[in-house]
């Protein structure tokens, strides 16, 4: 497969105009791709829709989302169809990289649990730990033990479904996953994310996320530079879906 011929989709679960652009972009950045390269479909302007999506595109990508919610389905329509779509991936192996809620909405699809945390939840930078079996994930074998990573939620996962191999956790929570026998990885934490982003969109949504203006400025005075998280969305594009 050529670099340059490549099509991603990116189901995105932002409403937001500017964090939508800011977040396409960014996954541009991080996979090494053009952001014409990278197709969106916005769950907030198309709530309903099928695999018809798939077509034509050489994988998936799932975004976050400040302003969703997976445990509320009756309130977000888009939940159940998206969650439908990667069950279908997954039976196709169609390659696919969620992050945050779309880790979140792949625990629920694939059986799962996701709780919501009314304080004390993470937020800013984050050192992530890996398990045995990231050793020899083709994403994760040359990863460091602790890597920092951007990770910003109010929902976790305690566990894996079943069927999955967890990949990386901290104390909290489960981190990211591979479905067993296709291409399909998730993160918690936001690899599309650096720490310029994360200060611009902890600032836009502080009033979601922290207990005043002090609070905002520790988080932020703490956050460090990811450059390995954010390499995962290349090692994503060259490991997986050029080798195609």
């Amino acid at each position: 497969m050529n670099r340059a011929r490549l099509t991603l989709l990116l189901v995105q679960i932002r409403d937001n105009p500017q964090t939508r652009d800011e977040e396409w972009r960014s996954f541009a950045q991080f996979c090494g791709l053009k952001p014409e390269q990278i197709r969106i479909l916005n769950l907030f302007d198309t709530p309903q829709f099928g695999p018809e999506v798939l077509a034509g595109v050489d994988g998936v990508l799932v975004g976050g989302s400040s302003e969703a919610s997976v445990l509320e389905p009756e309130n977000y329509p888009f939940v159940v169809p998206a969650m439908a779509l990667l069950r279908h991936c997954i039976d196709i192996k169609m390659p696919v990289f969620c992050s945050c809620f779309g880790h979140q909405l792949a625990v629920r699809a694939l059986g799962g649990e996701v709780i919501r945390d009314q304080r004390d939840f993470e937020m800013g930078t984050v050192a992530i730990s890996l398990t045995d079996a990231a050793r020899d994930d083709v994403l994760y074998h040359d990863m460091p033990e602790g890597f920092m990573a951007v990770s910003v939620h109010r929902e976790r996962a305690l566990t894996v479904p079943q069927g999955c191999t967890l990949l990386a956790y901290t104390e909290p929570c489960t981190h990211s996953f591979r479905v067993d026998g296709a291409p399909f990885w998730t993160t918690q934490f936001h690899p599309e994310v650096d720490r310029a982003v994360l200060i611009a969109r902890l600032t836009q949504f502080a009033h979601h996320y922290t207990d005043g203006e002090d609070h905002l400025r520790e988080v932020l005075d703490s956050a460090v530079e990811t450059p390995l998280s954010n390499d995962l969305l290349r090692r994503f594009v060259d490991r997986v879906l050029l080798p195609k």
